[in-house]
């Protein structure tokens, strides 16, 4: 079930002329349930012009602070980020759905040096994931690389600038501007060549034991492959996804399916359409199952195959083994067999 609890919005501030930090406080009784690890995201809910609307955003506060801050990015068109930047205010509530996400940094009793590669609201994981980094050990170092169109659209400009400040012998950023040059700064935008800067030349001497990444597609592939290049293993690669494009197929898919669906300990079932997609199936019969981005970027609608196939349009979040133990991204699955059984309790 879709489980969402009112939260208070304690701050309203303002990052860049097309962003806001939000900061949400979480009530006694309910401080177990909103624990997080660094890298993970909540999903607001609200009702826009009479329809409800769910978004996905990364925590950008660390888990040892008492509140939740997401970081928001007005995106053209976009109905939930406008909202939020024109109409969000202080002790405003807004339902939101406990932390989720599998975009972590876990602390260790050990030294551990991260890298981090972010571009545009990419930065907002990274903010929580570099200040656990620096404050779950003493001897851990991050280096950070961002890119932005300018100073003033970088979002968190101040906060990076103070961590520099504080942390002078274990946190590195190297900013990188599109559309700005700017003393320090590299022109242009993180591609293979900057990665190849970072782990050939300015860091050489520097085993990282993690990288993370976060942005949009082209940059995520980009430095994934150049990281890969380099010989860096695929386990020490971590990344997620903010905006993602795909132009989805579905001639070969004919028939139907029919579907049992296990919920809170419930069993639902109906008969889909192989064309339809798994989640907008079940949502399509009133059954509350969880979900935000419908869009194969957040990993909310996550269920277990039980019986059956299915196949997911992409999958940028699922680990190779998750799905062989039969994960699937409910938004982007098609039935393929007659008769398919799925479990969201089972994850």
């Amino acid at each position: 079930m879709s489980t969402f609890y009112k939260l208070k919005v304690s701050g309203v501030r303002s990052l860049t002329p097309s962003s806001v930090a939000i900061s949400l406080s979480v009530p006694g009784e309910l401080k177990e349930k909103f624990q997080f690890d660094a890298g993970q995201h909540l999903t607001l809910k609200q009702e826009i012009d009479g329809k409800e609307v769910r978004r996905a955003y990364s925590i950008s506060s660390a888990p040892s602070e008492p509140e939740l801050t997401v970081g928001i990015k007005r995106v053209e068109g976009g109905t939930f980020s406008t909202w939020a930047s024109d109409h969000l205010k202080e002790n405003d509530s807004i339902e939101v759905m406990p932390p989720k996400g599998h975009f972590l940094f876990t602390p260790s009793n050990k030294a551990q040096h991260i890298c981090a590669f972010a571009a545009g609201s990419g930065i907002t994981p990274i903010m929580s994931i570099i200040e656990s980094v620096l404050n779950s050990h003493p001897e851990n170092t991050v280096v950070l690389v961002y890119g932005n169109q300018s100073p003033e659209e970088t979002m968190y400009h101040t906060e990076i600038k103070a961590f520099a400040k504080k942390h002078t012998d274990r946190f590195f950023v190297q900013f990188i501007y599109s559309r700005s040059r700017e003393e320090g700064a590299l022109q242009g935008r993180i591609d293979s060549s900057t990665v190849n800067l970072i782990v050939k030349n300015k860091f050489k001497d520097r085993n990282f034991d993690h990288f993370y990444i976060c942005g949009p597609e082209e940059m995520i592939n980009n430095v994934k492959e150049t990281l890969g290049k380099n010989e860096i293993p695929e386990d020490q690669v971590h990344y997620e996804l903010f905006t993602t494009s795909h132009e989805e197929d579905v001639s070969d898919l004919k028939g139907e399916t029919q579907v049992e669906v296990t919920l809170d300990d419930e069993v639902f079932s109906f008969v889909m359409d192989k064309k339809k997609l798994v989640l907008d199936a079940v949502l399509n019969e009133n059954i509350d199952a969880p979900y935000s981005c419908q869009g194969g970027v957040c990993s909310t609608c996550i269920a277990r195959v039980t019986e059956g196939k299915a196949e997911m349009v992409k999958n940028q979040i699922l680990t190779d083994s998750e799905i062989e133990e039969g994960f699937i991204l409910t938004c982007q699955a098609h039935p393929l067999t007659p008769a398919l059984k799925i479990d969201y309790d089972d994850v």
